[in-house]
């Protein structure tokens, strides 16, 4: 299995989605390959954190503001696009 292999099947390994076959390759994928190792790690490890994690309420004027940010930094991305 190549890494770019590996990468297609990660959510899919992830959620317990594969045959036997396939799930046995990736994992001698990941036993020898240190990148992949890292990303299947990091990722599954990112999962973990964020369903344990509870949810934090922003307060008002932190929401509108990261908002007009999120907003912003989008319509610029749109534009830089769009001259290209």
């Amino acid at each position: 299995m190549k890494c770019s292999e590996f990468l297609q099947e990660l959510t899919n390994y992830l959620d317990g989605a594969l045959d036997d076959r396939t799930k046995s390759e990736l994992e001698d994928h990941l036993a020898w390959c240190h990148n992949c190792y890292v990303v299947c790690d990091t990722t599954k490890k990112t999962i973990e954190i964020y369903r344990d994690s509870e949810l934090y309420e922003l307060p008002d004027d932190l929401r509108t503001r990261l908002r007009s940010a999120i907003m912003s930094k989008c319509q610029q991305r749109k534009k830089t696009q769009e001259s290209l």
